[in-house]
């Protein structure tokens, strides 16, 4: 597993070195856009419309758009000036309960593993964390960026999860058409109830797996191989479902 970042872990005057890798991966199958007639990787150019003509990485500045058109240019120099102290810390800050976070605040993960002379306090930190039920709470910057995030333990292995701030959170009342207050009939409830009861088993990832994604990986294969492939038929359509109403 590579190791994408080396630091430590700090809260008071406890000071943990450890190292950081990428705890997930992305599985999605990425295509790229080819010339028909010859098969070709198509390339794209920075072009700017005004003068007609590509534009060279130096004549590239940096804008945010404050109106339609309308953006206020700041310079490399600028934007350093302002950037985050760089730091190699996780600087814990407090330490929660995980229920207290809800799931819309996780982003990403990553395994956190002690450097040559980290294990024992590394341990020490993951124990009390296991025998308080406490999760922390800390700041990182990471490819410039500061970062809120969440220590926990998983599976024996401290996990550091990036959240988002609370400004990053859309608030729900500017979702649409969300049903107030609604009267429900006892019935109804209980019905709705007991579907979710009979649909209720203990949570086993590894029964879930991605079907399409299997299904295009064969695909290639098979026409890598020079297998004919025979389109598939639409599968028949689902049965009536209940109406819950």
């Amino acid at each position: 597993m590579h190791t994408m970042w080396k630091g430590a872990i700090s809260f008071g005057m406890v000071n943990i070195p450890v190292r950081m890798y990428a705890a997930t991966e992305e599985k999605d199958i990425r295509f790229k856009t080819l010339h028909q007639p010859c098969h070709t990787l198509i390339r794209y150019q920075r072009h700017c419309p005004t003068c007609d003509r590509a534009v060279p990485p130096e004549e590239l500045i940096k804008g945010y758009e404050v109106q339609p058109g309308q953006y206020v240019v700041l310079d490399e120099e600028e934007i350093k000036q302002l950037a985050p102290e760089r730091s190699k810390n996780i600087e814990i800050v407090d330490f929660v309960n995980l229920e207290e976070i809800d799931p819309i605040y996780f982003v990403k993960s990553y395994y956190l593993s002690p450097q040559e002379t980290g294990g024992k306090a590394y341990a020490l930190l993951r124990t009390a964390m296991e025998q308080t039920g406490k999760i922390a709470i800390a700041k990182v910057i990471l490819r410039n960026k500061s970062s809120l995030a969440a220590l926990r333990v998983y599976r024996n292995v401290l996990v550091m999860e990036t959240i988002l701030y609370p400004d990053e959170v859309r608030a729900v009342e500017q979702v649409p058409g969300i049903p107030q207050a609604e009267t429900l009939q006892e019935k109804e409830l209980q019905l709705a109830i007991q579907l979710v009861e009979q649909l209720t088993t203990p949570f086993e990832p590894e029964k879930y797996t991605d079907d399409y994604r299997q299904a295009l990986l064969e695909l290639i294969e098979k026409k890598r191989e020079g297998i004919e492939v025979q389109t598939p038929q639409p599968a028949p359509a689902a049965g009536q479902g209940i109406d819950l109403m």
